[in-house]
């Protein structure tokens, strides 16, 4: 029931990436995070006036609220390079490094000891993030900012891993909440980009809500089976937008690139095994 929770979150936030990255294209990547967050934060207390929990300890939201602030980074940078650069590139580098990243937490802070498949896929994350970023001219745009956002995708799965069963999905309200605020300063500094026709603003709630959703799946999940197996498996959902970018974007990839994204599939499936 586990790994089943975990790619569910894949799912949703693969397809919240995609839908990010094209409204990206279309209104400043500001708007798209700040009302994202806020449409998070309306799903994440709905979902958790709902859900009862038994004990609502504060460390928990602490906890919760630490996953937000790594949640606000990870969106402000993801949004920034899917807004120029390609789908293909940017998600793939914000989630591989991410898990890497996850893994090498969770060993020397959290004391967990990943096999060698483990070891092996973090050991080919780095020349695949190099092919990645060294395709032809202008394909390695927005790596930069994927790379920003993949320790922000670490904080937040850590972190919210970390919360107690006991109270619900607080943990994820809390976390918005805290997303919310880190971001303020830059959507004051971007106070004209907020000013949205309604259907674009509903939209950004709408994705906003399912990344909210995307995160709730990967608590249930956490609670449920290894927290390092929830991260893996829960940091597959690059393989949607890429497929959909290809698809109905037509994105070009150099023959590097390729390579590059066939080894960030590798490193995630050896994550995941390890």
């Amino acid at each position: 029931m586990g790994a089943l929770l975990a790619l569910a979150s894949a799912v949703c936030y693969g397809v919240v990436d995609f839908a990010g990255g094209l409204l990206s294209r279309h209104i400043h990547h500001t708007a798209v995070t700040f009302f994202g967050q806020a449409g998070g934060l309306l799903l994440a207390c709905a979902a958790a006036l709902l859900m009862p929990a038994d004990a609502v300890h504060t460390v928990d939201l602490l906890w919760g609220a630490l996953s937000g602030v790594g949640s606000g980074v990870a969106m402000r940078f993801l949004n920034r390079g899917l807004s120029t650069g390609a789908m293909s590139v940017v998600v793939p580098v914000s989630a591989v490094t991410g898990v890497a990243l996850s893994v090498l937490c969770g060993v020397l802070v959290l004391g967990d000891r990943p096999g060698a498949l483990a070891w092996l896929g973090i050991a080919v994350t780095v020349p695949a993030l190099w092919f990645v970023s060294g395709g032809a001219a202008g394909a390695g745009k927005g790596a930069a900012d994927g790379l920003l956002a993949s320790a922000g995708v670490a904080v937040q799965y850590l972190a919210l891993g970390q919360a107690g069963p006991g109270s619900g999905l607080w943990p994820v309200a809390a976390g918005r909440v805290a997303a919310v605020l880190v971001l303020l300063p830059d959507a004051a500094r971007h106070a004209r980009r907020l000013k949205l026709p309604p259907v674009r603003c509903v939209q950004a709630l709408l994705i906003g809500a399912g990344a909210a959703l995307g995160l709730v799946l990967y608590l249930l999940a956490a609670q449920r089976q290894l927290l390092a197996v929830a991260v893996v498996l829960a940091s597959l959902y690059p393989a949607l937008p890429v497929i959909l970018g290809v698809a109905l974007l037509h994105e070009r990839i150099s023959r590097r690139q390729a390579m590059g994204l066939l080894g960030a599939g590798v490193a995630t499936v050896l994550l995941t095994l390890g």
